[in-house]
């Protein structure tokens, strides 16, 4: 099987990023971005990031997960800590995050060191989620094999069952990972292949630094 994509072309053409326009501080510039692409109302999940970790295999793995709050500390995501990205960061914490916004041709790539957020954090943030998303949370022993589609429905059914007499607590194997950031790349796409990058590098000092980087 083989498909040729060597004609796929887009010109990026709708925005410049320029030293003079920027904030900085990454996070401020971040906010920025992110309320743009919000404001847009072109993205279904501006707030999806892909997370790339180095597996206990030894490779490189991404998959999609949902920023769920940011500040000035970091970027913020909730999932099993026993999962393979869970048991991945555990053994090594560098991890990157990937944001790709394609209607507004722009790209945020975060490298940083993963951790696991106060107890209580999570369960504030757990308890907020709807019952449904709890439920599944507690049912699926993430990343591990099973059988059958139908075991996890039985298990559902089961753990449905048991909320209307009882509060579906957060499981301590669940919870949420802060990731501080080492460096903020923001790629804008401009004509001819000649895109906008500039990298915020975090100093010893705490200061950033800011480069301009060759497309």
């Amino acid at each position: 099987m083989e498909k040729d994509l060597g004609t796929y072309r887009k010109s990026y053409e709708k925005q410049a990023l320029e030293e003079a326009h920027i904030s900085e501080n990454p996070m401020q510039q971040f906010q920025t971005w992110f309320f743009e692409v919000e404001q847009s109302e072109t993205t279904d999940e501006p707030n999806a990031m892909s997370l790339a970790s180095i597996g206990l295999d030894g490779f490189p793995k991404t998959r999609v997960v949902l920023l769920k709050k940011y500040n000035e500390d970091g970027f913020v995501f909730y999932t099993n800590y026993n999962s393979e990205k869970g048991r991945a960061i555990e053994n090594d914490p560098n991890v990157c995050l990937s944001f790709f916004w394609p209607s507004m041709e722009r790209q945020v790539i975060i490298k940083g060191r993963a951790e696991k957020l106060p107890q209580e954090v999570s369960d504030n943030y757990f308890d907020s989620r709807p019952l449904g998303s709890r439920i599944g949370a507690v049912v699926s022993d993430q990343s591990s094999v099973i059988p059958s589609r139908e075991v996890l429905e039985s298990s559902l059914k089961e753990i449905e069952a048991r909320s209307e007499n009882e509060p579906i607590l957060r499981p301590a194997h669940w919870g949420g990972y802060l990731v501080r950031p080492q460096s903020i790349e923001f790629w804008q796409g401009r004509p001819n292949r000649l895109h906008d990058r500039i990298r915020y590098s975090l100093q010893e000092n705490l200061d950033w630094r800011i480069e301009r980087l060759a497309p």
